[in-house]
């Protein structure tokens, strides 16, 4: 099974195709990632990122209502 989390874009650094790269916040946890996948995302835009790699492009709502169930599981506080 797979486990996608979701970010926000702090920053984005565009080295280009494959090198596109951008800083997420995950909850106070930034990370740099990689935004091949999402060529179309900017600052301020909610992530799904999934192995160092944003994967989809998610609204705000849906990004807190996954925060709010990992919190639920005890696997993650928002």
């Amino acid at each position: 099974m797979c486990l996608a989390i979701p970010g926000q874009i702090l920053d984005v650094q565009d080295g280009g195709g494959l090198f596109a790269r951008g800083r997420v916040d995950f909850g106070g946890v930034v990370r740099e990632v990689s935004l091949v996948c999402t060529p179309d995302a900017g600052v301020g835009d909610w992530v799904l990122v999934h192995a160092g790699l944003a994967i989809a492009v998610i609204d705000a709502a849906a990004a807190q209502a996954t925060w709010a169930e990992l919190a639920r599981l005890g696997e993650a506080a928002p």
